[in-house]
């Protein structure tokens, strides 16, 4: 999901100098850890957390202040938050690729990775912690613990023509709109807003989360290897049921035999996909997405009043014309 680099112009420099700041946070005593924490920073990525963040956190300044050194860390403790659970994620998966570059395991070991995860883990929790704010620490080390929550969801449910539209909603939310959720929700207290603004936030985050997870979910079953960075179908073929896939499979029988069969045959994870992008699914899964981007604009009417408001309107806007 790219988004033009105007939509975070306000935010510039602060952005600019996270990924520096990232390494800095970083710093392993190992070599081997340090690598392994680099080779994953240095991967890039789109950064949207850390900016929705550092957006939010824009929006409650108030004159001409800047965005203050606390809600600049949190930013990116969401980043390493986020690095982490991809390094975790990639191991259960047995990913080879992410975002086009080996992953962290497939370079190393296994070992090395699930260590390497825990340390980042370790990390944002060392930070967090100084960052002095009892309320934040809460709402945030309960993201550490949906991840968890979503991973045992997910590992459970593998090939399950059982699983629902509601579990997959839920499962979701645990994976990607939590921490979102709870960034959001985090910058806010720390500039000291009121509870009602507080929970806007919070949905706020909530929604973009899941629409975020329902976009990525998409590009799973559309979307090139190049684009990717990782094989389409992937997920797919992993047995993670998801949005396109779950309202595909009513309208074509074929897509749940194959299914059922753990596509057994080394063409059948292609022929899954050629039916889903036929049907109505994918089609299905960016209303479903575009629903959510709507409910997060709606959700933060309570701050219409504020000048730079429209900043996180802007980003919401561009990713809801992108999906269409």
């Amino acid at each position: 999901m790219v988004v033009p680099n105007s939509v975070f112009n306000p935010i510039k420099n602060d952005l600019s100098s996270l990924d520096q700041n990232l390494r800095n946070m970083i710093g392993a005593r190992h070599p081997v850890l340090y690598a392994a924490a680099e080779h994953l920073f240095t991967a890039g990525g789109k950064r949207l957390r850390p900016a929705i963040v550092l957006l939010c956190a824009k929006i409650l300044t108030t004159d001409n202040q800047s965005i203050s050194a606390e809600q600049r860390r949190l930013a990116e403790i969401t980043e390493i938050i986020h690095t982490a659970s991809l390094v975790h994620d990639d191991v259960l998966d047995e990913c080879s690729t992410r975002r086009g570059i080996e992953t962290v395991h497939n370079m190393f070991s296994t070992k090395v990775a699930i260590l390497a995860g825990d340390f980042l883990f370790a990390q944002s929790s060392w930070y967090l912690a100084n960052l002095e704010n009892v309320q934040v620490v809460k709402v945030i080390s309960k993201v550490i613990t949906d991840f968890a929550e979503g991973e045992v969801r997910q590992g459970f449910t593998r090939f399950d023509l059982k699983f629902s539209m509601e579990d997959y909603v839920s499962k979701s939310f645990y994976k990607t709109g939590s921490l979102i959720a709870a960034s959001c929700q985090g910058t806010v207290m720390l500039s000291s807003q009121s509870k009602d603004i507080t929970n806007a936030f919070y949905m706020y985050g909530r929604y973009m989360g899941l629409a975020f997870q329902i976009i990525d979910d998409i590009l799973d079953v559309v979307g090139s290897s190049s684009d990717l960075g990782k094989p389409s179908g992937s997920d797919l073929l992993q047995g993670n049921l998801t949005a396109p896939v779950l309202f595909a499979i009513p309208e074509e029988r074929i897509i749940a035999e194959l299914i059922e069969t753990e596509f057994s045959d080394s063409h059948d994870i292609n022929d899954a996909l050629r039916l889903i992008k036929q049907g109505c699914g994918v089609q299905q899964a960016k209303d479903l997405a575009s629903e959510y981007l709507q409910a997060a604009i709606n959700s933060i009417k309570i701050v219409d009043h504020l000048e730079d408001v429209y900043l996180l309107k802007k980003l919401t806007l561009l990713i809801l014309e992108r999906i269409n």
